[in-house]
Formats: structure tokens, sequence, C-alpha cells
């Protein structure tokens, strides 16, 4: 399957901009995004090249961030072909080896779906924007999409422990959500069900897995650094990162990324 296509269907699309907007990932900061209309259905070409410039997808709705004074959001994706484990997601595959791994259509999920959701909602992100949860959001967040997305779910016999959302694209996949049973610390499912992502898409002989967002002046986002090497889309390129930085090299970072012009930040980490 060919990662890039000479001609480009996104000039043909429509896009809208929304108001300004409390960050979701920042305080004390507004953000806004554009998307595309949500009318529009869109094939793998097309929700690949939009994943490639920047976009991400919540149901039907394709994003991406384009704020004031800010370039913090930035796209991520490891390329699995190079993908080496760290000490703690190796840890992570060895807890883990007892689970089965079931690919699913997000049109059949059912109540044991719902109910790990709402475990994990209630349980893990009381202070975010999807407390509280409800069916009605759990189909429009997970259930509905305008790209071809499937359910990559972890199994302990007849248990279910975690669900990762899914969308499949030409050079890869990308990680729209995953929900977990939260009383399985020990298990650390998150980072389990994003090695499996990764082996699902190495069996598949792609080139990435897309994780959203870095943004380095958000802690709960730091994890995505841990998966290396990765990819930063910083001023429309894709520029890799082949160690792990320190919480002084993330700063500076981040500081380089609040303005909405390009900074000339040129770490010799990054390529």
């Amino acid at each position: 399957m060919n990662s890039y296509h000479p001609k480009s269907l996104l000039n043909d699309l429509q896009y809208y901009i929304t108001p300004p907007h409390d960050c979701s990932y920042l305080p004390n900061k507004s953000a806004r995004m554009v998307f595309l209309d949500p009318a529009h259905r869109i094939d793998v070409l097309t929700i690949s090249e939009l994943s490639r410039s920047g976009f991400r997808r919540s149901g039907d709705f394709v994003y991406r961030p384009e704020c004031h004074l800010c370039r913090q959001c930035l796209s991520s994706r490891v390329p699995v072909r190079e993908y080496e484990m760290n000490s703690a997601q190796k840890k992570a595959w060895k807890r883990n080896q007892d689970l089965q791994v079931r690919i699913s259509s997000p049109q059949q999920a059912g109540d044991v779906h719902y109910d790990l959701y709402e475990r994990y909602i209630n349980e893990r992100h009381i202070d975010g924007d999807m407390y509280p949860p409800s069916h009605d959001q759990f189909e429009k967040f997970l259930l509905q999409s305008c790209a071809e997305s499937f359910f990559l779910e972890l199994w302990q016999d007849d248990k279910l422990l975690s669900v990762s959302t899914c969308d499949l694209l030409d050079d890869g996949l990308s990680a729209v959500y995953t929900f977990f049973d939260p009383s399985e610390k020990r298990r650390s499912l998150g980072v389990f069900a994003i090695l499996k992502q990764i082996e699902h898409i190495q069996k598949l002989g792609l080139q990435y897995i897309y994780l959203g967002y870095w943004v380095p002046h958000s802690k709960k986002m730091n994890y995505k650094s841990q998966y290396l090497p990765l990819e930063l889309l910083i001023d429309g390129q894709w520029r890799r990162l082949n160690r792990t930085l320190n919480s002084v090299e993330i700063q500076h970072l981040g500081e380089s990324l609040m303005t909405t012009l390009p900074s000339g930040w040129n770490n010799p980490i990054i390529k």
C-alpha cells in the first residue's frame, strides 16, 4: 500500500474554525480548532493525508488545533519498523502475556464495552472534558466514525480489560482513544495497548502508529515521548526524536512553541 499519493484531496474539502475556548491541555490558555465539515464522508486516502497534516478524529469530527500564540500541540507518530521497547515497556509486555487480542467493529459494541468505558472515565478522568460519561457521549465519541475504524480489544478469558479505538490509514494506524479496567493498575494496560497496536501495524507491513498530540508543557501527555524513535510534526515538517528528553529540554521545546511564528528551535537531538 503506497504511503504517499501524487494527488491531494485536502484542498477540495470544506473547513471551519471554532471560537476560542478553554484549552484542554494547558491551564489559563485558550484554544481554537479547525475542523472538517462533518457532512463529508472521507476514505482511507483522505484521512491518511489529514493525519500526515496534523489532524485528529473524534467521532465524526476531524480537527486540528489552530491557536493564537501557541503551537504546542505536536502531532506524534512512531515508525514501527525501528521502534524498540524500553525497560518499562518490556515489563508491561511480559506481565500481559495471558491476554488475548480480538479485533471487532465499533458497531458490535455492547453493554460490556460501555460499562468498561464508564468505569474508566469515572475513576481516571473525573476532572476531564468527558466527565460524567453517558451512553450518548460514548456513541458519538467512539462508535460514530467518518473513517475506517476498528476496536483492538484485550481480554482475559471472558473478561474485557481494554479497548483501543483505531483508524486504519494507508501508512499505518491512528490510535484514537484507549480505555481500560482502572482496577488492573499493575498491568500497565495503557502501555500494553499501544504495544499491541504497534505489533498489529508491523504484521500489516505498514509504517506508523499516530499517537495524537504531544504537548510539551502538559505532564499528562509526556508518556508519548517514551516511544522511540518518535516523529513530531513541527512547523509542517516531521522531525525525529531519537532519545528521551529530560525535563529541561521538554520545557525549552514548549517555550519555543509559544508563538504563532516558527522560533528556529533546532536542538541537535531532533533531525
